[in-house]
C-alpha cells in the first residue's frame, strides 16, 4: 500500500518509478522548452454542486478523457505560466504565484469556469515543488516552469459550461527560451491577421487566443522573423502584443511606452513588474495607445531608440527589426546596457535571489538545505 503522506492541502502519491539521477540529469543538462517534464503532476477535480475535491499530488501520467469532452469539442480551458526558481543556497522561490492565481480565477469566470482558490493555487504548486524539488536546476538562466491548466472534462457536445472540470499542474526544467543575438530578434507584424476582438478572450490566457497566432507565426517563420506582432482588430491600426509577450518601447529621452490594456492584451505578470521597476527608477511610464505608424516614424527619427518584448517564458528580449509587406526597419545600435538589459539583470537578480525584493515578490517554497532539521 502506497504511502500517502499530506502537501499542504494536497494528498502526496509517490511516482513508484521516478527518473534515476542519471536519467534526470541527461533531461535537465539542455532542456528544450517546455519538452521535459517531472516525474508529479498536481490534479484536483470539480464537479457542479459538489465544488473541488480529489487534490492530489500524483505521478505524472496521461489524461483519462473521454473523445466528447467539452474541452476538446470547444476549448473551454484556461491555463497559467510561472516559474521556481532555485538561489544559490539551494533554497526553492516562486515568483509572484499570487498575481498568476488572482488572473487564473479572471481567466475562469471569463470562460464559465470554477475558479481555483488562490490557496488551493499555492498549495499544488508547492506540493508539486517539496515532490520534484531535484528537477529544479541551479544552473545560470535556468528555472521549472509551472503550468497550471483549467480543462472542461464532461462527455458532452451541448454547447454550455461544463459541469466536470480538472484543475492539473505539470512541471518544467527549462532554459533559455529563445536565443537573442546581439541584436535582437526580428518581429513580423501581422496584418490581417489578428490575435483578439473587443468584447472576446484577448485579455484571458485560453487556448484559442494562441492557436489562432500559429498560422501568422508561420507567416512570420517565413519571413525569416522569430515572433509575431499583432495590431488590433478594428482598425489594423494599433499595435498591441506578440504572440506570446508584451510590448514596451524606449525613448531617446528615457521615458517608456506600451500598449495599454484594452480587454484584448493578457494583462502579464512579466510586464506589470517591469513597469513598476521602470517607475521605481523614476522613468516616465506612459500606457495608451500606439499606432504602427507612430512606432516606425519614431524609430526612423531616432525618438524610439529600443523595444523590446517581455513574459514569463522569455523574460526580456530585446527586438532588433519590425518587418512587414511594406517596410523592414531596423532599431539603432545602442552604446552601453540597454534598458532591456538591464530590466533583465534587475527582475533576475530579484528573481535568483542575488538582489533585494522591494516589494514582497518571491514566496520561499523550500527551505535552504543547511536550514533543514536532520
Amino acid at each position: 500500500m502506497e504511502t500517502q503522506a499530506p502537501t499542504a492541502s494536497f494528498t502526496h502519491i509517490p511516482n513508484r518509478r521516478p527518473a534515476t539521477d542519471e536519467e534526470r540529469w541527461i533531461a535537465m543538462e539542455n532542456p528544450v522548452f517546455g519538452k521535459v517534464f517531472t516525474d508529479h503532476m498536481a490534479r484536483a477535480s470539480w464537479r457542479e454542486g459538489e465544488g473541488w475535491s480529489d487534490r492530489r499530488i500524483v505521478p505524472l501520467a496521461p489524461i483519462p478523457m473521454h473523445p466528447g469532452a467539452a474541452v476538446l469539442h470547444y476549448a473551454q480551458q484556461v491555463f497559467e505560466g510561472l516559474k521556481a526558481y532555485r538561489h544559490e543556497d539551494g533554497s526553492i522561490w516562486l515568483f509572484r504565484p499570487e498575481a498568476n492565481a488572482a488572473r487564473l480565477a479572471a481567466s475562469a469566470r471569463r470562460m464559465a469556469l470554477p475558479e481555483v482558490s488562490e490557496a488551493d493555487f499555492i498549495a499544488a504548486l508547492e506540493g508539486l515543488i517539496a515532490a520534484d524539488q531535484n528537477w529544479v536546476p541551479g544552473s545560470p538562466g535556468t528555472s521549472l516552469y509551472l503550468r497550471p491548466l483549467l480543462i472542461a472534462t464532461e462527455p458532452s457536445l451541448l454547447v454550455q459550461p461544463a459541469s466536470d472540470v480538472d484543475f492539473v499542474v505539470t512541471a518544467s526544467p527549462v532554459g533559455a527560451y529563445m536565443s537573442n543575438g546581439d541584436a535582437g530578434v526580428s518581429i513580423w507584424v501581422s496584418t490581417g491577421f489578428h490575435r483578439a476582438n473587443a468584447g472576446g478572450t484577448g485579455d484571458v490566457k485560453t487556448a484559442g487566443n494562441y492557436a489562432a497566432s500559429m498560422l501568422p507565426q508561420k507567416e512570420a517563420k517565413d519571413h525569416g522573423c522569430q515572433q509575431v506582432l499583432f495590431l488590433d482588430a478594428r482598425e489594423d491600426r494599433y499595435v498591441e502584443e506578440l504572440g506570446g509577450m508584451n510590448l514596451v518601447a524606449v525613448r531617446a529621452d528615457g521615458s517608456v511606452l506600451t500598449p495599454r490594456l484594452t480587454g484584448t492584451i493578457l494583462p502579464g505578470v512579466t510586464r506589470d513588474s517591469i513597469l513598476t521597476l521602470l517607475r521605481d527608477q523614476g522613468r516616465t511610464v506612459e500606457e495608451r495607445d500606439i499606432e504602427l505608424a507612430e512606432l516606425l516614424q519614431g524609430i526612423e527619427e531616432g525618438e524610439i531608440v529600443e523595444l523590446f518584448a517581455c513574459g514569463t517564458a522569455a523574460v526580456v528580449t530585446p527586438i532588433g527589426r519590425l518587418v512587414s509587406d511594406g517596410f523592414d526597419v531596423a532599431l539603432p545600435a545602442l552604446e552601453g546596457e540597454s534598458v532591456a538589459e538591464a530590466m533583465l539583470t534587475q527582475l533576475t537578480d530579484i528573481q535568483y535571489g542575488r538582489a533585494d525584493d522591494p516589494h514582497g515578490w518571491m514566496r520561499q517554497v523550500v527551505e535552504a538545505p543547511e536550514s533543514r532539521e536532520d
